[in-house]
C-alpha cells in the first residue's frame, strides 16, 4: 500500500513538472505569435499610408510636365510639336504628350490614333489607366489629363516609376495601384486577368488629390510561414526556460520531501 501510494505521488509530481515546464513553452508561443501579427498588421496600416506618399509625388512630376507643356495647348500642331518633342526628350519616364481642344486630341509627339487619344482626356478623372494603349511589353500605361478651358494636355507616362515605388516595400507585403476599373502592382496590372494575393492584413489608403487607392495586404498563408519561422527560432530558448522551471520546482518538491520525511523524527 505504501508502494502504491509512493507510486502515485511520485507520478503525480512527474505530471506537475511537466505542467509546470509547458507553461512558459506555451506563453512564449502564445506572445511570438500574438507579436508576429501584431507587427504585419502594422506594417501593412503604415506601408499602404507610405506607398500612396511616395506614388503621389511620382504623380507630381508628371502634373509638373503636363502643365509645363499647357501653354503650348490652342497653338497648332506644327507650332508646339518641336516643343512637345523636347519635353518628352528629356524624361525618360514620358512616353508622349498629347494636345487637347474642345476634348479632341489634335497633336501629339506619339502616332497612336487621335481618336484613341482623345479618349484619354476624360472630364473629371485626372489619372486614369487605360486598356487602349499599352507599351512594348504589353503594360498598362498611365495618364494625366490637365484641362484648363477648352484646351488641355495629356501627359502618358511608362508605370516602370509606380513599379519601382510599390517594389520599394520589401518586406512580403504587396501593394497595388487601384484604380477602379484597372489596377497595378509591382508584377503585373489587370490586363493579365489576375489579381495579386491580398488576403492576410489587407489594408487600404486613398489619395485625395489623384483619385486612386493603394491596397496592400499579404499573399494567403504568409502569417502562417512567419509564425513557423519564428517558432522555429524562438523554441530551443523556450524549451531551456521550460527545463530550468521544471528543475526549479524538482528541487523545491523534494526539499519538500525531505522536510515531511524528518517531521516525524524530530518530533519523536
Amino acid at each position: 500500500m505504501h508502494r502504491i501510494m509512493n507510486a502515485g505521488r511520485s507520478m503525480l509530481e512527474l505530471v506537475l513538472l511537466m505542467a509546470v515546464g509547458l507553461v512558459p513553452v506555451f506563453s512564449g508561443l502564445l506572445v511570438m505569435i500574438y507579436q508576429v501579427e501584431v507587427k504585419l498588421a502594422e506594417n501593412a496600416a503604415i506601408s499602404v499610408q507610405e506607398a500612396v506618399f511616395s506614388v503621389d509625388q511620382a504623380l507630381d512630376r508628371v502634373h509638373e510636365v503636363a502643365a509645363r507643356a499647357l501653354p503650348l495647348a490652342g497653338q497648332t500642331c506644327e507650332q508646339a510639336k518641336e516643343a512637345l518633342l523636347d519635353q518628352v526628350a528629356s524624361r525618360s519616364m514620358l512616353r508622349s504628350l498629347t494636345l487637347v481642344s474642345d476634348g479632341q486630341a489634335y497633336c501629339s509627339t506619339t502616332s497612336d490614333p487621335l481618336s484613341v487619344l482623345s479618349t484619354l482626356a476624360s472630364p473629371g478623372r485626372l489619372v486614369t489607366l487605360s486598356s487602349t494603349l499599352q507599351d512594348r511589353n504589353d503594360h498598362l500605361l498611365v495618364n494625366l489629363y490637365l484641362p484648363q478651358g477648352r484646351h488641355g494636355v495629356v501627359a502618358t507616362v511608362y508605370t516602370t516609376q509606380l513599379r519601382t515605388e510599390l517594389s520599394a516595400f520589401q518586406d512580403g507585403l504587396t501593394l497595388m495601384l487601384d484604380f477602379n476599373e484597372h489596377y497595378l502592382w509591382s508584377n503585373g496590372d489587370s490586363l493579365s486577368g489576375m489579381r495579386p494575393s491580398l488576403s492576410e492584413f489587407n489594408r487600404q489608403a486613398d489619395s485625395a488629390q489623384y483619385e486612386y487607392r493603394v491596397v496592400g495586404g499579404y499573399a494567403a498563408g504568409y502569417t502562417a510561414r512567419e509564425i513557423r519561422e519564428s517558432m522555429l527560432n524562438i523554441l530551443p530558448s523556450l524549451m531551456l526556460v521550460g527545463l530550468m522551471t521544471g528543475a526549479v520546482i524538482y528541487f523545491a518538491l523534494g526539499r519538500v520531501r525531505n522536510r515531511t520525511l524528518e517531521a516525524p523524527e524530530g518530533h519523536h
